[in-house]
């Protein structure tokens, strides 16, 4: 959480509408620049000046329900910080796909509602007690 002078800072600079919408999603308020889009509409923001060392990258993303196996595997390695240079500015990350790599990057749905969800087909061993009550007399 961030100091109330800093809050207050944040909410000048980028805007009440903006204010919102990070209080919703990140639960903190942050200020800085723009460094690139990937293809899946994810922002990702950077500010060196005022945050907490190993904080100064961060993520807005484009679903509401947000994983983060969406994050793409340049920008992931420039989000935990493998990497100096965003993938849209480093030349080693502007090459070809390789043979073995998908052709896209698909993210895992196992914690939202489009998870694979297995359907047992074997009887239970034990079936629940039910007591049985007596009417009063």
């Amino acid at each position: 959480m961030s100091t109330l002078l800093r809050t207050f800072r944040n909410l000048r600079r980028i805007g009440l509408k903006e204010y919102g919408h990070q209080l919703q999603n990140i639960g903190d308020t942050k200020y800085g620049a723009l460094i690139g889009q990937d293809r899946y509409g994810n922002k990702y923001y950077e500010n060196l000046e005022e945050e907490l060392p190993l904080r100064t990258r961060w993520v807005d993303y484009k679903d509401k329900e947000y994983d983060p196996s969406q994050i793409e595997p340049g920008w992931r390695a420039w989000m935990s910080y493998m990497v100096d240079a965003p993938p849209n500015q480093d030349p080693i990350l502007q090459r070809k796909q390789r043979v073995w790599e998908p052709e896209e990057h698909r993210p895992t749905l196992t914690f939202n509602r489009s998870a694979f969800k297995t359907y047992s087909t074997v009887k239970n061993k034990y079936t629940p007690w039910t007591p049985v009550v007596k009417a009063r007399q």
